[in-house]
């Protein structure tokens, strides 16, 4: 099974539509909802199991897991997004199949060395265009 790693703020700073809601800080949790609601998308309909990343603002690293969803993770404000996902990389790229996605030149550096295969936010926006529309022919009766 293939993991991919995502950078939340990066990809959501990186799409439009997501940038502009998280910019005002009254739908900022809205661009995150959404994100979040493309990503299962496209781990339903992949089989990819997603791991999401976002820079916190509370204290101590927290982690929510969805029954055969999506790992999210937010990290203390000590730690970084990037500092997490490279940890994450460093210690399983050897066993398992990796990819991240993050606007981040060092991350995808870092990632490369590492083992990890990387993708743009671009990439990832295509995949989670082509699930959903994978989803709408399933929906509508179409394979």
């Amino acid at each position: 099974m293939t993991h991919l790693l995502i950078d939340g703020h990066n990809v959501i700073h990186a799409w439009p539509d997501l940038r502009r809601d998280h910019l005002v800080a009254a739908r900022r949790q809205r661009a995150r909802t959404e994100l979040l609601r493309r990503l299962r998308n496209l781990q339903d309909m992949t089989g990819v199991q997603i791991v999401v990343v976002f820079d916190g603002a509370r204290q101590g690293t927290n982690e929510e897991r969805e029954p055969d969803g999506l790992q999210i993770i937010y990290a203390d404000p000590g730690t970084t997004a990037d500092t997490i996902i490279e940890r994450l990389v460093a210690r399983y790229a050897a066993s398992r199949a990796l990819r991240v996605c993050s606007a981040d030149g060092m991350v995808r550096q870092t990632s490369l060395a590492l083992g990890a295969d990387w993708i743009s936010t671009e990439m990832l926006r295509s995949m989670c265009d082509d699930a959903e529309a994978d989803m709408r022919r399933r929906v509508s009766g179409g394979v």
